[in-house]
């Protein structure tokens, strides 16, 4: 029997997170949309402290306990923390998701460090996320000639004694100023230590704050999650730590890419938690919409005849259908990772649904509501605008479709393009 009721436990945070986010994040969204390179820090610090460790803290800790000498077993709790923190990420989201991305916390880079890092890595580098002060973690890989083709990437690591000399630049790295210049943070960078092998030869570097050589060139200005930083970096004869490799430095079989997919297993993880952040936004505009219809006296008639449906009846329906059907692919695909079965085609079947159900469904709302949806005076608009962006970031939703097809036909990257 397969039972899609969510646990006691993640209801509970679920319905805490809902009010945090109704409460503290709603209320000055469009505050921080319309000041766009400022941050919230009172309400980031709270976020720091009481989830012990922010987002990451919400998330739980990577240290494990070991069970003391005598103690009696604990029952068996179901695995389910990638699946409880998707849900704690589609309620903040719901609040607005330009500060729910300023949080502090490990992101992308510290996602990298935990598929692929040493345990002296994890150790080193996760432990700054579980302290008082905020912390952020970021990746790099997108560059002004490579966006989704991450073959073509141009950014060099040249091992000189016991350092790594990275040279290049990276684009749009969300976080990058949040890492590097407001916190002690990180962010992991894809740099080729051997342009010939490919995608064998690229690989994750660490670069710490304050790092020589490491230079922000750009902050973004963007159409929408505004409080979110976005920013532009150059390495020029940055020079790292021996150590801060993740992974193998050989490239033994420039044939093979081992290393290289298990950092973009990394990806596993975390395109759900997009598609989780896709939900929220599209629940928050389906949840006004069909408050104000509500307002307005207008009732939604189910389980008639779709024939004898109003084309109102028959938008908000099909916008429901939607989001739950991303919910679902989504809760599948964390449910799948928790329960350590590979679940690389669905969290691409779950980052592609979400992406373009939220953003027809913000879409759809604005034009129900007409000029009034249109107007500043509601978040309708500025969901619109932030909903876009989960159908572009972490493997657009072109690419996640063409991931799908290859899985489920079987074809190879060099038979289906």
């Amino acid at each position: 029997m397969i039972d899609f009721e969510l646990s006691p436990r993640i209801k509970a945070t679920k319905n805490m997170v809902h009010m945090f986010a109704d409460q503290a994040v709603r209320p000055v969204a469009r505050q921080y949309d319309e000041n766009e390179h400022e941050k919230p820090w009172d309400l980031l610090k709270m976020v720091q402290k009481v989830m012990g460790g922010g987002i990451a803290g919400a998330l739980g800790s990577p240290e494990k306990k070991e069970k003391k000498e005598g103690e009696e077993p604990k029952e068996k709790k179901p695995k389910e923390a990638n699946l409880a923190g998707a849900i704690t990420v589609e309620e903040i989201f719901w609040g607005d998701a330009g500060i729910a991305l300023a949080f502090p916390g490990p992101g992308l880079g510290g996602a990298a460090v935990q598929a692929s890092g040493t345990p002296e890595q994890k150790e080193k580098f996760l432990a700054r996320f579980f302290t008082d002060e905020p912390a952020w973690g970021a990746m790099a890989i997108t560059e002004p000639e490579a966006g989704s083709d991450t073959a073509n990437l141009k950014t060099s690591a040249v091992l000189d004694g016991d350092e790594w000399v990275l040279n290049g630049e990276k684009i749009f790295v969300t976080s990058g100023k949040s890492a590097l210049e407001d916190s002690e943070g990180f962010v992991v960078v894809w740099a080729t230590i051997d342009k010939k092998a490919g995608r064998a030869g690229i690989k994750p570097f660490i670069v710490e704050h304050g790092t020589s050589g490491m230079e922000i060139t750009k902050i973004e200005d963007k159409m929408g999650i505004r409080c979110s930083d976005t920013v532009s970096i150059s390495f020029m004869d940055c020079r790292i730590p021996k150590e801060n490799i993740l992974g193998s430095p050989e490239v033994v079989d420039k044939t093979k890419t081992e290393g290289f997919k298990k950092v973009m297993a990394t990806f596993d993880a975390t395109r759900p938690l997009v598609a989780a952040m896709a939900i929220g936004v599209g629940q928050a505009a389906l949840d006004f919409l069909k408050e104000k219809l509500t307002e307005e006296g207008i009732e939604l008639r189910y389980g008639i005849n779709p024939h004898r449906m109003t084309s109102l009846e028959r938008d908000v329906m099909q916008m429901e259908a939607d989001l739950k059907a991303a919910r679902l692919l989504t809760w599948r695909a964390l449910w799948m990772l928790d329960n350590g079965l590979r679940n690389d085609l669905q969290s691409s079947m779950a980052k592609a649904k979400a992406g373009l159900a939220v953003t027809r469904i913000t879409q759809k709302a604005v034009e129900v509501m007409g000029p009034l949806g249109y107007s500043r005076e509601l978040l309708l608009e500025k969901w619109m605008r932030d909903s876009k962006i989960n159908d572009i970031f972490e493997g657009t939703g072109q690419i996640q479709l063409l991931i799908t097809a290859r899985r489920l036909l079987g074809f190879s990257r060099e038979q289906l393009k």
